[in-house]
């Protein structure tokens, strides 16, 4: 018990080592706490930073779909077609043929081959 009652009467220029002790420790908190809190000030601007790119990536991305629908829209298409001087196919209009790949024999199926017969087709019902 003595040694425990020296221990806290020991003095360092007249303060006792306890009290500095607890000022090192406070000190330290002190510092901790600084430092956490600019690093959380850093992560709210990086966060912040990160959101107003985000907003900016959708209203992109809005505009950009906004201009894809235009670009796709059926009228736009046939406008510009007909200015080529290109017209739809009618069903009358002979089919194009179609070049086989190099070293390939394809022959063409007939159309009547690929059609069901309606019996068999209302028998499969």
């Amino acid at each position: 018990m003595t040694m425990v009652r020296r221990l806290f009467d020991w003095k360092v220029r007249g303060v006792r080592w306890v009290e500095i002790f607890g000022l090192l420790c406070v000190a330290a908190m002190l510092l901790s706490v600084y430092l956490t809190k600019a690093s959380a000030a850093r992560e709210t601007s990086r966060i912040a930073q990160l959101e107003r790119e985000i907003d900016q990536s959708s209203l992109r991305v809005r505009m950009l779909r906004a201009e894809v629908a235009r670009l796709e829209s059926p009228a736009r298409l046939e406008a510009l077609s007909r200015q080529a001087g290109l017209a739809p196919i009618g069903e009358d209009a002979p089919e194009a043929p179609v070049a086989a790949p190099a070293g390939e024999d394809v022959t063409p199926v007939p159309a009547e081959a690929d059609a069901a017969p309606a019996d068999v087709a209302e028998g499969a019902q």
